[in-house]
């Protein structure tokens, strides 16, 4: 599982800035006109505002900051998904080998 090699490096008064300056620029026209446009970063679909946030793609957890090139609209499954993992790291973590297919038997040499 990736959370073995995931390490969090922010205190708590980081990760409270930041987040807080995260709620405050939701509010500004650029991410409210990506919001309107309700196109998930990761996912591509279209959800209504609602089910949509705004996602760190260095995860603030991580050292991320609250900021335009950092922040991404997408949708909460996505965002969960995602969860303290960079998108590199993520697209890592999908090409690890599965339970059951590590498991499965290997074919048998002549």
């Amino acid at each position: 599982m990736p959370d073995e090699w995931v390490e969090v490096t922010a205190d708590e008064r980081f990760i409270k800035r930041e987040r807080a300056k995260a709620r405050e620029l939701r509010k500004t026209p650029y991410f409210q006109q990506l919001l309107r446009q309700g196109i998930c970063h990761y996912c591509h679909n279209k959800f209504p505002v609602s089910e949509l946030t705004l996602d760190h793609l260095v995860p603030v957890t991580r050292g991320g900051r609250s900021t335009r090139g950092n922040l991404v609209v997408c949708c909460r499954k996505c965002n969960q998904e995602k969860g303290m993992l960079t998108p590199a790291e993520q697209l890592l973590s999908q090409l690890e080998p599965s339970p059951e297919k590590s498991s499965s038997p290997t074919p048998e040499e002549d």
